[in-house]
C-alpha cells in the first residue's frame, strides 16, 4: 500500500470520529497540542503525523491509537 494511501486512511478516520463527537478541528487541535494547520493537513491525508501526534490526536478523540489505522470496511 502507498505511503498515500496510508495518510489518507488516518486522516479519513480522525476525521470521522471527530465529527462523530462534534469537535471541530481547532477543539482537537487545542487539547492535542498541535497546529490547527497541521491537523488539517493530517485530516486531508497532506501530513504524516509522528507516532507520539497520532496517541495524542487518539487520546482527544477517546480512540485507541490502532484505530486511526484501520482500514474501513469496504461498502
Amino acid at each position: 500500500m502507498a505511503m498515500q494511501d496510508w495518510r489518507a486512511i488516518v486522516g479519513g478516520n480522525i476525521r470521522r470520529r471527530r465529527q462523530e463527537l462534534g469537535l471541530t478541528q481547532e477543539q482537537v487541535a487545542l487539547d492535542a497540542e498541535i497546529d490547527l494547520t497541521y491537523m488539517g493537513g493530517i485530516e486531508r491525508g497532506k501530513r504524516n503525523p509522528s507516532l507520539l501526534v497520532l496517541v495524542r490526536v487518539a487520546t482527544v478523540l477517546r480512540l485507541a491509537p490502532a484505530e486511526i489505522l484501520k482500514k474501513p470496511e469496504a461498502d
